[in-house]
């Protein structure tokens, strides 16, 4: 049982910043995507940046410049610095995996294609 645990999420004003983590408990497995996934209440979720194992990355636009995804591949961990936040990033954050290999260039954005989730760590930004 693949088991995703975040952590880093809090409260900060308008300009801070904030980072998160994400553990994945299976290292028997390899993930060749990841990413996070913020979902706002009455919002849909949505892919906000993610990171194949060798490297590539993809944002949504309007984190970008303020984000930075990462990874350790030898832990299975997944970071994302969040820079120069905005109340508008206020979300439940998400890390997601998934052990498909058919991705070499970027790691798809879209939720549905992603196996394994967290549970979530709330980002509040407020103005």
């Amino acid at each position: 049982q693949v088991q995703l645990v975040e952590s880093g999420g809090g409260s900060v004003q308008a300009g801070g910043s904030l980072s998160l983590s994400c553990s994945a408990s299976e290292s028997k497995l390899s993930f060749p995507c990841m990413g996070w996934f913020r979902q706002a209440p009455g919002k849909e979720r949505e892919g906000v940046a993610t990171i194949l194992s060798s490297g590539p990355t993809r944002y949504i636009e309007s984190v970008k410049g303020r984000f930075t995804i990462s990874r350790d591949n030898a832990k299975n961990t997944l970071y994302l610095q969040m820079d120069n936040l905005k109340p508008e990033d206020t979300a439940m954050y998400f890390c997601a995996a998934m052990p498909d290999t058919r991705y070499s260039t970027g790691c798809p954005t879209v939720p549905s294609f992603y196996n394994y989730w967290g549970q979530g760590t709330q980002v509040t930004v407020s103005s």
